[in-house]
């Protein structure tokens, strides 16, 4: 998960990382799947945005987190009740060009493409700038 690296707050780097399981997105059974099961279906599909907001927020240490577009997409595809369980997702830290921005960096979170073996087994990595 966001403690498993460590990175220094002022530098940028980018980071694949493994969103859903039993933690954020799933609506199983167990204790920790509570985050969309206390919420109406009619609104699964936002709380998983925000949590995906909350979670990258958490990793990187930035308040300016921005969605991609094709993020949004992937979350929506299958409607605002059935929300994938599992996402993997790219964050990177970006220097922010803003002149009256309040904070010098910010996040992008973007979807990253699933590899031909399925998603099992996949944790966090880096990932050099391109």
């Amino acid at each position: 998960m966001a403690g498993n690296t460590s990175f220094p707050l002022n530098s940028l780097v980018n980071l694949l990382y493994f969103v859903g399981g039993s933690t954020r997105l799933s609506c199983g059974g167990t204790k920790k799947s509570l985050v969309l099961l206390q919420c109406t279906f009619k609104k699964k599909a936002p709380k998983a945005t925000k949590e995906i907001r909350r979670f990258a927020e958490k990793a990187m240490g930035t308040k300016d987190v921005r969605v991609d577009v094709n993020l949004n997409k992937h979350i929506w595809s299958r409607g605002i009740r059935s929300v994938p369980r599992r996402i993997r997702v790219r964050i990177a830290r970006k220097i922010n060009d803003d002149e009256d921005a309040k904070e010098e960096l910010y996040s992008l979170v973007t979807v990253a493409e699933i590899p031909a073996e399925g998603l099992k087994g996949l944790g966090t990595k880096v990932i050099d700038d391109e």
